[in-house]
Protein backbone atom coordinates (compact mmCIF):
# COMPACT_ATOMS: atom_id res chain seq x y z
CA UNK A 1 0.00 0.00 0.00
CA UNK A 2 1.31 3.44 -0.96
CA UNK A 3 2.03 5.55 2.09
CA UNK A 4 0.81 9.16 2.20
CA UNK A 5 2.53 12.23 3.65
CA UNK A 6 0.55 15.45 4.12
CA UNK A 7 3.10 18.24 4.48
CA UNK A 8 3.21 21.89 5.50
CA UNK A 9 0.66 21.64 8.32
CA UNK A 10 0.13 24.64 10.58
CA UNK A 11 -3.26 24.03 12.21
CA UNK A 12 -4.53 21.27 14.50
CA UNK A 13 -7.75 20.82 12.53
CA UNK A 14 -5.88 19.97 9.34
CA UNK A 15 -3.63 17.51 11.17
CA UNK A 16 -6.71 15.78 12.59
CA UNK A 17 -8.44 15.59 9.19
CA UNK A 18 -5.30 14.14 7.61
CA UNK A 19 -4.95 11.54 10.35
CA UNK A 20 -8.62 10.56 10.30
CA UNK A 21 -8.46 10.24 6.51
CA UNK A 22 -5.61 7.76 6.78
CA UNK A 23 -2.39 9.75 6.30
CA UNK A 24 0.76 7.86 7.31
CA UNK A 25 2.94 10.93 7.86
CA UNK A 26 2.29 14.54 8.89
CA UNK A 27 4.90 17.17 8.00
CA UNK A 28 5.77 20.40 9.80
CA UNK A 29 8.19 22.92 8.28
CA UNK A 30 10.83 24.41 10.60
CA UNK A 31 12.70 26.39 7.94
CA UNK A 32 12.51 30.12 8.69
CA UNK A 33 11.37 32.45 5.94
CA UNK A 34 9.28 29.99 3.93
CA UNK A 35 5.51 30.30 3.59
CA UNK A 36 4.61 27.15 5.50
CA UNK A 37 7.10 27.66 8.33
CA UNK A 38 5.89 26.96 11.85
CA UNK A 39 7.67 27.78 15.11
CA UNK A 40 8.79 24.92 17.37
CA UNK A 41 6.60 26.39 20.12
CA UNK A 42 3.41 26.35 18.04
CA UNK A 43 4.25 22.95 16.56
CA UNK A 44 4.72 21.54 20.06
CA UNK A 45 1.32 22.87 21.14
CA UNK A 46 -0.35 21.36 18.07
CA UNK A 47 1.41 18.01 18.47
CA UNK A 48 0.56 17.73 22.18
CA UNK A 49 -3.10 18.37 21.43
CA UNK A 50 -3.01 16.07 18.43
CA UNK A 51 -1.56 13.16 20.40
CA UNK A 52 -4.24 13.52 23.05
CA UNK A 53 -6.76 12.79 20.32
CA UNK A 54 -4.75 10.18 18.38
CA UNK A 55 -3.10 8.01 20.99
CA UNK A 56 -3.11 4.85 18.88
CA UNK A 57 -2.13 4.26 15.28
CA UNK A 58 -1.11 7.89 14.90
CA UNK A 59 0.70 9.03 11.76
CA UNK A 60 4.45 9.53 12.11
CA UNK A 61 5.38 13.17 12.68
CA UNK A 62 8.03 14.67 10.42
CA UNK A 63 9.98 17.90 10.83
CA UNK A 64 11.43 19.60 7.75
CA UNK A 65 14.78 21.40 8.03
CA UNK A 66 17.31 22.87 5.62
CA UNK A 67 21.00 23.48 6.32
CA UNK A 68 20.38 24.05 10.03
CA UNK A 69 22.65 23.20 12.95
CA UNK A 70 22.24 19.64 14.16
CA UNK A 71 21.93 20.90 17.74
CA UNK A 72 18.86 22.95 16.75
CA UNK A 73 17.34 20.06 14.80
CA UNK A 74 17.83 17.68 17.73
CA UNK A 75 16.34 20.22 20.13
CA UNK A 76 13.19 20.44 17.98
CA UNK A 77 13.04 16.64 17.69
CA UNK A 78 13.01 16.41 21.47
CA UNK A 79 10.62 19.30 22.21
CA UNK A 80 8.10 18.32 19.53
CA UNK A 81 8.47 14.57 19.85
CA UNK A 82 9.22 14.15 16.14
CA UNK A 83 9.55 10.67 14.69
CA UNK A 84 11.45 11.59 11.53
CA UNK A 85 13.46 14.51 10.15
CA UNK A 86 13.33 15.54 6.49
CA UNK A 87 16.49 17.24 5.31
CA UNK A 88 15.82 19.65 2.43
CA UNK A 89 19.18 21.35 2.05
CA UNK A 90 22.72 20.33 1.14
CA UNK A 91 23.24 18.11 4.19
CA UNK A 92 25.85 15.54 3.18
CA UNK A 93 26.27 12.00 4.60
CA UNK A 94 28.62 13.22 7.34
CA UNK A 95 25.73 15.26 8.78
CA UNK A 96 23.18 12.44 8.88
CA UNK A 97 24.57 10.50 11.89
CA UNK A 98 24.39 13.67 14.03
CA UNK A 99 20.58 13.61 13.88
CA UNK A 100 18.79 11.76 16.69
CA UNK A 101 16.04 10.09 14.66
CA UNK A 102 15.26 8.56 11.28
CA UNK A 103 15.89 10.69 8.19
CA UNK A 104 14.17 11.45 4.91
CA UNK A 105 16.65 13.10 2.52
CA UNK A 106 15.23 15.28 -0.19
CA UNK A 107 16.78 14.98 -3.65
CA UNK A 108 15.98 17.63 -6.23
CA UNK A 109 15.16 16.52 -9.77
CA UNK A 110 15.11 18.66 -12.90
CA UNK A 111 17.96 21.03 -12.20
CA UNK A 112 19.96 23.07 -14.71
CA UNK A 113 21.14 21.28 -17.84
CA UNK A 114 24.25 19.27 -17.09
CA UNK A 115 23.53 18.86 -13.38
CA UNK A 116 20.92 16.12 -13.46
CA UNK A 117 21.15 12.71 -15.00
CA UNK A 118 19.19 9.54 -14.34
CA UNK A 119 22.33 7.83 -13.05
CA UNK A 120 23.21 10.72 -10.73
CA UNK A 121 19.74 10.73 -9.19
CA UNK A 122 19.76 6.93 -8.87
CA UNK A 123 23.18 7.05 -7.20
CA UNK A 124 21.97 9.67 -4.71
CA UNK A 125 18.90 7.60 -3.84
CA UNK A 126 21.08 4.52 -3.40
CA UNK A 127 23.47 6.42 -1.12
CA UNK A 128 20.57 7.46 1.11
CA UNK A 129 19.11 3.95 1.14
CA UNK A 130 22.47 2.35 1.92
CA UNK A 131 22.75 4.61 4.96
CA UNK A 132 19.41 3.27 6.18
CA UNK A 133 17.32 6.32 5.30
CA UNK A 134 14.57 7.15 2.80
CA UNK A 135 15.02 9.45 -0.20
CA UNK A 136 12.36 11.92 -1.32
CA UNK A 137 12.36 13.02 -4.96
CA UNK A 138 11.07 16.57 -5.45
CA UNK A 139 11.11 19.16 -8.22
CA UNK A 140 14.05 21.50 -8.50
CA UNK A 141 13.26 25.20 -8.49
CA UNK A 142 15.93 27.85 -7.84
CA UNK A 143 15.75 29.23 -4.32
CA UNK A 144 12.99 26.86 -3.23
CA UNK A 145 13.25 24.17 -0.56
CA UNK A 146 10.23 22.29 -1.93
CA UNK A 147 6.47 22.68 -2.06
CA UNK A 148 6.66 24.30 -5.49
CA UNK A 149 3.52 22.65 -6.81
CA UNK A 150 5.41 21.57 -9.94
CA UNK A 151 6.12 18.02 -11.04
CA UNK A 152 9.18 16.58 -12.75
CA UNK A 153 9.78 13.90 -15.38
CA UNK A 154 8.50 10.76 -13.65
CA UNK A 155 10.48 8.49 -15.96
CA UNK A 156 13.53 9.28 -13.82
CA UNK A 157 11.74 7.90 -10.76
CA UNK A 158 10.22 4.88 -12.50
CA UNK A 159 13.54 3.10 -13.00
CA UNK A 160 14.62 3.83 -9.40
CA UNK A 161 11.46 2.24 -7.97
CA UNK A 162 12.73 -1.15 -9.12
CA UNK A 163 15.69 -1.00 -6.74
CA UNK A 164 14.93 1.36 -3.83
CA UNK A 165 12.01 2.67 -1.81
CA UNK A 166 11.50 6.42 -2.03
CA UNK A 167 8.88 9.13 -1.58
CA UNK A 168 7.52 10.86 -4.67
CA UNK A 169 6.80 14.59 -4.31
CA UNK A 170 6.38 17.58 -6.59
CA UNK A 171 3.12 18.80 -8.09
CA UNK A 172 0.97 15.89 -6.94
CA UNK A 173 -2.77 16.42 -6.54
CA UNK A 174 -6.08 14.59 -6.72
CA UNK A 175 -6.08 14.97 -10.49
CA UNK A 176 -2.75 13.28 -11.23
CA UNK A 177 -2.08 10.97 -8.29
CA UNK A 178 -3.64 7.95 -10.01
CA UNK A 179 -1.31 8.36 -12.98
CA UNK A 180 1.67 9.05 -10.73
CA UNK A 181 1.24 5.87 -8.70
CA UNK A 182 0.50 3.71 -11.74
CA UNK A 183 3.52 5.11 -13.57
CA UNK A 184 6.10 5.25 -10.79
CA UNK A 185 4.92 2.80 -8.09
CA UNK A 186 6.63 4.75 -5.28
CA UNK A 187 6.83 3.59 -1.67
CA UNK A 188 5.09 6.81 -0.60
CA UNK A 189 3.72 10.07 -1.98
CA UNK A 190 4.03 13.57 -0.53
CA UNK A 191 1.64 16.47 -1.05
CA UNK A 192 1.39 20.05 0.18
CA UNK A 193 0.35 22.56 -2.50
CA UNK A 194 -1.97 19.99 -4.05
CA UNK A 195 -4.21 19.97 -0.96
CA UNK A 196 -4.39 23.74 -0.57
CA UNK A 197 -6.84 26.43 -1.63
CA UNK A 198 -5.58 30.02 -1.69
CA UNK A 199 -2.45 28.96 0.20
CA UNK A 200 -4.25 27.24 3.07
CA UNK A 201 -4.83 23.54 3.65
CA UNK A 202 -8.25 22.40 2.39
CA UNK A 203 -9.97 19.61 4.34
CA UNK A 204 -11.87 18.32 1.30
CA UNK A 205 -8.72 18.21 -0.83
CA UNK A 206 -6.82 16.35 1.90
CA UNK A 207 -9.57 13.73 2.15
CA UNK A 208 -9.93 13.42 -1.64
CA UNK A 209 -6.20 13.04 -2.17
CA UNK A 210 -5.86 10.25 0.36
CA UNK A 211 -8.96 8.51 -0.96
CA UNK A 212 -7.56 8.69 -4.50
CA UNK A 213 -4.33 7.06 -3.32
CA UNK A 214 -6.23 4.25 -1.60
CA UNK A 215 -8.50 3.75 -4.62
CA UNK A 216 -5.50 3.53 -6.94
CA UNK A 217 -3.87 0.96 -4.69
CA UNK A 218 -7.04 -1.14 -4.79
CA UNK A 219 -7.16 -0.95 -8.59
CA UNK A 220 -3.53 -2.08 -8.83
CA UNK A 221 -4.13 -4.96 -6.42
CA UNK A 222 -7.16 -6.16 -8.40
CA UNK A 223 -5.21 -6.07 -11.66
CA UNK A 224 -2.48 -8.38 -10.37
Amino acid sequence: MTKVKICGLKKIEHAIIAAESGADFLGFVFVEGVRRAISPKLATEIIIEFRKIHKRASPKLIGLFSNQEASFVNQVIKSCGLDIVQLCGQEDPSYWPTINCSIIKQIKVGGPVGIDSNKKIADEVNLVATAGHIALLDSYEPGKHGGTGHSFDWSIATSIANTNDFILAGGLNDGNINEAINTVRPWAVDVSTGVETDGDKDDAKIMNFIESVRSTDKQIKKSK
